[in-house]
C-alpha cells in the first residue's frame, strides 16, 4: 500500500481564502458590540470590536477588515471623521462602511454617503436586516 503524504507548500494564498470574512464594529454602547458582534459570529463572520474611533482605526490600519460596521457618535474620533480618514488611505480606501446610527433624518443619512458609506441604518438595528447587508456588500 501506498502512502501520499500532503504539504502546505503548494497552497499559496489558497487556505488563507478559507478564513472567514473580518468585520469591524466601531460602537461605544457595550450592548450594541456584543449583540451585533455575536450576531456576525453566528453567520460565521470574525469579528474585531472597538469602542471609539481611535481604537477602530488602528484595528483597521492593523486587520484590515473586509468591512466596518460603524456609530457616527463616538467619542475621540466620530465616524464621519473614521470613514474619511479611512478611505483617505490607499491601504484602506476600499473598504466599505456601514453606519449603524441614532441619527436617522434623511439629512444625516445624506452625509454619512457623503462620508463614503455604502450603506446607513438606523438604530435599532435589525439584526437579520445587518446580516443580509453584510452578505450583500462581502458578496457572500
Amino acid at each position: 500500500m501506498h502512502t501520499i503524504q500532503f504539504s502546505d507548500a503548494g497552497l499559496g494564498g489558497w487556505s488563507a481564502a478559507l478564513e472567514p470574512p473580518t468585520v469591524l464594529v466601531a460602537d461605544d454602547d457595550e450592548s450594541v458590540r456584543e449583540m451585533v458582534a455575536f450576531k456576525l459570529q453566528a453567520a460565521g463572520y470574525r469579528t474585531l470590536v472597538a469602542e471609539d474611533g481611535r481604537t477602530a482605526m488602528a484595528l483597521a490600519v492593523g486587520e484590515r477588515p473586509e468591512l466596518v460596521l460603524l456609530d457616527v457618535s463616538m467619542p475621540g474620533m466620530d465616524g464621519l471623521a473614521f470613514c474619511y480618514e479611512l478611505h483617505s488611505s490607499a491601504q484602506t480606501a476600499h473598504t466599505p462602511v456601514i453606519f449603524m446610527s441614532g441619527r436617522g433624518a434623511p439629512a444625516d443619512v445624506d452625509l454619512g454617503r457623503v462620508a463614503g458609506a455604502e450603506d446607513y441604518m438606523v438604530k435599532p438595528i435589525d439584526l437579520a436586516d445587518l446580516v443580509r447587508r453584510v452578505q450583500l456588500l462581502l458578496g457572500h
